[in-house]
């Protein structure tokens, strides 16, 4: 199965990209507990900066953009990960899917994860990133995973899961969802489909 991971990080190291490599490694072993081969492919957003503001101009994406562009809507399955910026996604993350046809991600699952100073941002996941996804139509696994400074490195509590803990649901559901959605070639309502297997992730 195809993974694509979508950076939206701008330095290096950027903890965004940490996060996301970190929720692909939870993804890979869930798709492995079910049988599944993995290739992942993985989109820097900050070397496309330029090329996605010229296409947002031109309407024309240059080739390294088109790439990542095709990476993102053949996958089974994406992981997108943004800082926050001004309590919400960047503005880099929001142009990227911009230029993405609004019917390319139609049922695509997709696993939302956002990285902060702080964990008064970590909402930006509900309010923000999810519905763009749902506008796109995508399928958003229930399990966002907001990682702030202080979750690196730091357990969970009796009351709380740790950001491993959290990763490693998050990827399981995305597992679980990849391995449910229909072939491509295959007429449905890819969304009625999915609410079954929704359903049965309360459980993971």
């Amino acid at each position: 199965m195809k993974l694509t991971i979508v950076s939206a990080g701008l330095s290096t190291p950027s903890s965004s990209r940490l996060l996301a490599d970190r929720l692909a490694e939870a993804t890979r072993d869930g798709l492995a507990g079910r049988d599944h081969e993995t290739t992942t492919e993985i989109v820097e957003l900050r070397e496309l900066a330029g090329d996605i503001a010229h296409h947002l101009l031109t309407g024309f994406p240059a080739p390294r953009l088109g790439a990542a562009i095709d990476a993102t809507t053949a996958a089974d399955g994406l992981i997108v990960v943004t800082p926050v910026f001004a309590a919400s996604y960047s503005g880099l993350f929001k142009s990227f899917f911009d230029v993405i046809d609004p019917d390319a991600l139609t049922g695509t699952p997709v696993l939302t994860g956002a990285t902060g100073g702080t964990a008064r941002h970590s909402l930006v996941l509900e309010h923000a990133v999810r519905p763009l996804f749902s506008y796109l139509r995508a399928v958003v696994v229930p399990t966002v995973v907001f990682a702030a400074s202080e979750d690196w490195g730091a357990g969970g509590t009796a009351h709380h899961d740790g950001l491993s803990g959290r990763v490693h649901r998050a990827g399981t559901e995305l597992a679980a969802l990849m391995t449910a959605r229909p072939p491509r070639d295959e007429p449905t309502d890819d969304i009625t489909a999915y609410e079954q297997q929704l359903a049965d992730l309360r459980f993971v």
